[in-house]
């Protein structure tokens, strides 16, 4: 099974790749959801083609397009024809025919955004020319082995880890209606996710009532994150080809570490390796930012049912990436977050290492000289008493 990792910039991408992603997806910028990760324009895709080397890469132009925006993306074409893609992630047939006369060799996959659940709907955008379906988040496991049966001759993805939608995959006009942001043009305010308190009584003005979990109804609006790393060999034996993790918009480290623990769960998958190989990287996701995890709708679409009211787990705090190694012991240090030496022990994370701490670092600034912290925006080396190696993950322990 491939696995496909988010890559919100180029760094983002780099780290997918490092950290065991067969596959990236990118957005590209004015036409993909998540309008608010930092996508791809200008003159990245030199540097993407560089950092691709070996990898598969797919490029997401999934809005759904008003007229306006298909005029531009008519516009921009040449552009676009520039990136080293392997397929075009689209979800408006409107653009299908502009995409297959320019670009009749690169593969079409269809978003998940336009909710294929079953055999009859698949075969029918086989048959419009996608080699690959990205399945509605609610398909069942029960339901994608079916659909696998019934069309062989299509690539079958689905999501296997990261956040769920409260609206039929991503048709939801609460953003828009909250906040001004349309989450079908890729600006998706994630309102769902907000606090709410409800039922204000006109005679008791600033009294509320919570929404509460009932025998026929459900507390609003947060589902649970989405994780089944433990249910690789039941996704295998649907036969779908490509396990696909969400968060464009979420950090590098949040893409590392769990790129990283699929990765090591699929290889043990393949090999029949014990799950001792991979379980000390399936704990590493416990320590990534989260909500409550579920198994989605793969299993019964009562699991779904069940919303959180927990706020997101959040135990470790990202610092920064280690560059370039500059003598036996030092490294260039990229900070993200402010580092205290005299504070912080820190972790180090790689893609074949869980973790290693070290509570003993050093720190200096540009001109050579020590220093007891180093912040974000600013150049700095940093001297290991551990084994350490250029794109290694920097963090720490929040002690609350």
């Amino acid at each position: 099974m491939e696995l496909l990792a988010p890559a919100g910039n180029l760094e983002k991408l780099f780290y997918a790749y490092t950290y065991g992603a067969d596959a990236a997806y990118i957005g590209i910028k004015n036409f993909s959801l998540r309008a608010r990760a930092d996508n791809f324009s200008s003159e990245e895709y030199k540097d993407i083609k560089a950092v691709k080397g070996d990898g598969k890469l797919f490029g997401a132009l999934n809005i759904f397009f008003q007229n306006s925006d298909i005029q531009k993306l008519e516009e921009n074409i040449d552009y676009i024809s520039q990136y080293p893609l392997d397929a075009f992630i689209i979800s408006d047939l409107g653009i299908l025919k502009l995409l297959q006369k320019r670009f009749p060799s690169i593969p079409l996959h269809l978003s998940t955004q336009a909710n294929c659940i079953n055999a009859e709907s698949a075969k029918i955008y086989r048959d419009l020319g996608f080699s690959r379906i990205i399945l509605g988040r609610e398909t069942p496991l029960r339901e994608i082995s079916f659909i696998r049966k019934a069309v062989p001759d299509v690539e079958l993805e689905v999501f296997v880890h990261g956040a769920m939608c409260l609206a039929y995959s991503g048709r939801c006009f609460l953003s828009s209606y909250m906040a001004g942001r349309s989450a079908n043009q890729g600006d998706c305010s994630h309102s769902c996710r907000w606090n709410y308190r409800v039922l204000e009584e006109e005679k008791r003005p600033g009294e509320y009532y919570p929404v509460a979990e009932g025998e026929n109804f459900t507390s609003i609006l947060s589902s649970k994150d989405l994780c089944m790393i433990d249910y690789l060999k039941e996704l295998n034996d649907t036969g779908v080809d490509s396990l696909k993790i969400e968060g464009r918009m979420k950090s590098l480290y949040y893409t590392s570490v769990i790129t990283r623990a699929y990765r090591k769960a699929i290889d043990a998958l393949e090999s029949g390796a014990s799950a001792s190989s991979w379980k000390p990287y399936r704990d590493e996701l416990e320590k990534v930012s989260h909500r409550e995890f579920s198994t989605g709708f793969f299993f019964k679409p009562e699991d779904m049912n069940e919303t959180t009211q927990k706020s997101y787990t959040r135990e470790y705090m990202f610092l920064g990436t280690i560059g370039k190694q500059l003598d036996a012991q030092r490294y260039e240090i990229h900070v993200k977050n402010q580092i205290k030496t005299e504070e912080d022990s820190l972790e180090f994370i790689g893609p074949d290492i869980p973790f290693i701490r070290d509570s003993s670092v050093k720190l200096f600034d540009e001109t050579n000289a020590p220093v007891r912290k180093a912040d974000h925006g600013k150049y700095y080396t940093i001297q290991s008493s551990v084994p350490i190696k250029p794109g290694f993950i920097v963090r720490k322990k929040i002690h609350r």
